[in-house]
């Protein structure tokens, strides 16, 4: 395999601190022991994460969150493994513009569908409930996970399925024990990156949320508007931090997966 030239690699290498760069200067700023937005140059500081620990409205806000994007993301995961899996298999009239219709909110303007969010909403009666807000955060979620389930189902072989059926076995047991194992990657990796999506969602959430249901991205944008305290770099900083750990494990954990299938197969061809 032919290796990169000295030219390939000082543009990636420019292009990597490019990247990186921004994230340097949150964590660099994070440490400051000043009350405004300045390098820690005079010396360090853990103050501005203490501080993080004492502001109630910070905790509970990543809470809420942490729940809005785990029920967005298992809701939108629930709807769309059998959406997938009947695009995929069959073909029917209105199956392109079904398939459209389910990924519009993609192509739609975040700030379009936050005031068609609020509007609709506010004619139910429902602005500022925690169920209003995961409906309007399923709907956005739903295209991305839709498309990892559909590309895992796509090409998806059937005869296990069948000799499974034939065997005996309910169309319920048959898709728990042969159907959803193929397509596990496909639904695994949906639902992160609808975790994902639905954690870092502002400005639509900045539509329908409330006092009541402030969301994370929301508080730290409020605190942006009215304060100068590095409160918000020490609080991106965490969760660059724990973004970080959290997919060293997810990788260790697929690269544990992998070694061990090896393994059994292995095993059974010997």
């Amino acid at each position: 395999m032919k290796q990169n030239g000295i030219i390939a690699l000082t543009y990636n290498g420019f292009f990597m601190a490019f990247i990186t760069a921004p994230l340097v200067v949150v964590l660099l700023v994070s440490f400051t022991s000043k009350g405004f937005i300045s390098m820690p140059f005079g010396g360090a500081s853990l103050r501005w994460f203490r501080a993080i620990l004492v502001n109630d409205d910070m905790v509970s806000a990543f809470w809420l969150s942490v729940k809005l994007a785990f029920a967005s993301a298992t809701i939108g995961v629930l709807l769309a493994v059998p959406a997938a899996l009947a695009i995929a298999r069959y073909r029917f009239h209105g199956r392109a513009a079904l398939m459209s219709f389910f990924l519009s909110p993609m192509m739609i303007p975040a700030v379009v569908l936050g005031i068609a969010f609020l509007r609709f909403l506010s004619l139910l009666h429902l602005s500022g409930s925690f169920g209003a807000l995961v409906c309007a955060h399923v709907i956005i979620v739903l295209p991305y996970a839709l498309r990892l389930c559909l590309s895992a189902a796509i090409g998806l072989d059937r005869d296990a399925e069948r000799a499974a059926l034939s065997c005996g076995a309910t169309r319920f047991i048959a898709f728990r024990r042969v159907v959803l194992p193929m397509i596990r990657t496909g639904v695994v990796g949906g639902w992160i990156l609808s975790f994902i999506q639905s954690f870092d969602e502002l400005t639509m959430t900045i539509f329908v949320a409330t006092p009541g249901t402030t969301t994370l991205p929301v508080a730290m944008y409020n605190q942006i508007s009215q304060t100068i305290d590095p409160l918000v770099a020490s609080v991106s900083a965490v969760l660059i931090v724990g973004t970080v750990i959290l997919m060293l494990v997810l990788d260790r954990i697929v690269g544990l997966d992998r070694v061990l299938l090896g393994e059994v197969g292995q095993t059974s061809r010997s």
